[in-house]
């Protein structure tokens, strides 16, 4: 009994297979992927970059100070008295800048051209 066996060299490995192709599928994701980079307007991307900053530092922010907050809450008396300074600085604010009409339109305009400055 004969086993016949093939040559070697007359079939291709699923090796040498893959490997073209892989290649021909990188180069063709390299490809779509420059395509698409080449349609994106680079000027737009740097406002939102701008905005997605912020908006971490943002968070960030507001973490840190959830921290800093609950631990003085941990505090037994230093939460009431937080309490009442923010009272009497409203208080005294409010006394200061609404007393009489003159104030509060002055209040009201300072508003209405900072709201104008930053929003527009």
């Amino acid at each position: 009994m004969t086993v016949e066996t093939p040559d070697l060299k007359d079939q291709a490995s699923p090796a040498d297979e893959s490997g073209a192709s892989f290649t021909e599928r990188y180069s063709e994701v390299l490809s779509k992927v420059n395509e698409t980079l080449d349609k994106v307007d680079w000027s737009q991307m740097g406002r939102i970059g701008k905005g997605v900053g912020v908006l971490v530092v943002v968070i960030v922010a507001q973490v840190l100070i959830k921290g800093v907050i609950d631990t003085i809450n941990l505090l037994p008396v230093v939460p009431g008295l937080l309490e009442l300074l923010g009272l009497v600085v409203v208080g005294q604010w409010s006394w200061q800048n609404l007393t009489t009409s003159d104030k509060r339109s002055a209040v009201i305009t300072k508003v209405q051209s900072l709201r104008k400055e930053y929003l527009g």
